[in-house]
């Protein structure tokens, strides 16, 4: 029997979803895409068919708010219901991208559902069409894997990144009324990519991964203010920004790069003549070090890279000096979401839903193992001295002390920032 020293509670999800669950004040929200019959099939490990799976059952996609003290579904809002538009991988779920929240709106993307945006009780304020998700890898359009990128919401305004296999762009949106701000066209390939901000001088740029067109774009008016180019061509992983360093990563094909960008000296191309080389603005790269799935991680002066295969790297974040490269469990057991730091500890789920807790210094050392009761494929949230993992059927919460009652926001977390969506 398994313990449960530590689990606070435990709470059934509907439907399937790998959407990570995100904290604002004493409230925890998730999405999912929910079917009537069987719990829809996924196939998870380390396998090289990319096949699509195709469900004709009509889904709901639906927004859910929880008691972060209890578990407790509060309200469980329906956001779209029909056939989804686009077959998934058989890993995947119609539901990959994370909700984002500044306690004033909630955004979700469900693919090519479209864009949508609720208030903080779950009403629809509105929602957009962005065309057909066509998530796919680009030397094979015919497959459909799903798309997975999530938004970003920053001072009243959407952030999105539709990187697909129809077309490829960048845009904004008022989160007020949906009105679309500015959109800009890239020449990417398809990708699963999550944008993220950074603070550069006076101004504030959308920093996006890909693999034809990394770069930086100015988030006023959507204009590109550097690029760089190569890596893996199955971009997952949303770039890590930690002051005025973005961390970025991506693989499959002939590499796998970790690389790290002064975000200060990046203008124009900022590409190095070959993979691994460097120059003002690309501080250091590793060409096979990178991930394919999931987002490193940095607190203080260490980064922290897992890969699918749960091989952990940690390197000094502004020379890119490796410390170790260890494995975190068994060989065969293969690792999609993103892992999270807190308390000096790193936790890493891999698929089959075992936590491996690591010291977050720059010598290697295992603390625990623990098993979470089912299939893990979202990256937790974390927030004043508790875990919240989604397995496929549930929710829970691990901690070891109570919930204060005036604990602010939080969400999925990586790096050294206040956890938040």
């Amino acid at each position: 029997m398994e313990s449960r020293e530590n689990i606070r509670w435990t709470t059934d999800l509907p439907g399937l979803g790998h959407s990570s669950p995100i904290i604002w004040g004493p409230h925890l929200y998730v999405t999912t895409a929910d079917r009537p019959g069987p719990p829809a099939k996924i196939k998870t490990g380390v396998y090289g068919a990319g096949d699509s799976y195709q469900e004709n059952e009509p889904h709901q996609w639906r927004l859910l708010c929880l008691a972060r003290d209890t578990g407790t579904i509060l309200w469980n809002k329906p956001g779209h219901e029909g056939v989804p538009s686009q077959e998934r991988h058989l890993k995947a779920s119609h539901c990959n991208s994370t909700p984002a929240t500044d306690g004033q709106s909630i955004v979700a993307i469900f693919g090519s559902e479209g864009l949508f945006c609720f208030e903080m009780d779950g009403t629809l304020r509105w929602k957009k069409s962005l065309g057909k998700m066509d998530a796919g890898p680009w030397d094979s359009p015919k497959l459909q894997w799903s798309f997975a990128s999530s938004p970003v919401l920053h001072e009243n305004k959407v952030i999105v990144q539709c990187d697909v296999l129809s077309e490829q762009y960048l845009a904004v949106f008022d989160a007020r009324d949906g009105r679309e701000l500015w959109r800009t066209a890239r020449k990417e390939v398809a990708n699963w990519c999550t944008p993220a901000l950074a603070e550069v001088g006076s101004h504030t740029q959308i920093v996006v991964n890909g693999w034809k067109e990394i770069g930086g774009y100015d988030l006023a008016t959507g204009r590109q203010r550097w690029t760089l180019s190569g890596g893996g061509d199955i971009p997952v992983p949303a770039p890590l920004i930690v002051g005025d360093w973005a961390f970025l990563t991506s693989a499959h094909g002939s590499y796998r790069p970790l690389r790290a960008v002064r975000l200060s000296a990046a203008h124009g191309d900022i590409t190095p003549p070959e993979m691994g080389a460097t120059n003002t603005a690309v501080a250091w790269c590793h060409p096979k070090l990178g991930s394919y799935l999931q987002t490193p991680l940095v607190l203080g002066d260490l980064l922290w890279s897992c890969d699918t295969n749960g091989i952990l790297t940690c390197v000094h974040r502004a020379t890119g000096e490796i410390h170790y490269s260890e494995r975190l469990i068994k060989a065969g057991q293969s690792f999609t979401s993103s892992g999270v730091a807190a308390a000096g500890h790193l936790y890493f789920a891999n698929e089959a839903g075992e936590v491996t807790v690591v010291t977050a210094t720059n010598q290697f050392s295992i603390v625990a193992q623990n098993r979470l009761g089912g299939l893990c494929l979202a990256t937790p949230a974390v927030a004043d001295g508790a875990l919240y993992f989604r397995t496929t059927e549930k929710l829970l919460s691990v901690g070891g002390r109570p919930i204060r009652e005036d604990a602010g926001g939080g969400g999925a977390a990586r790096g050294e920032r206040t956890p938040k969506g």
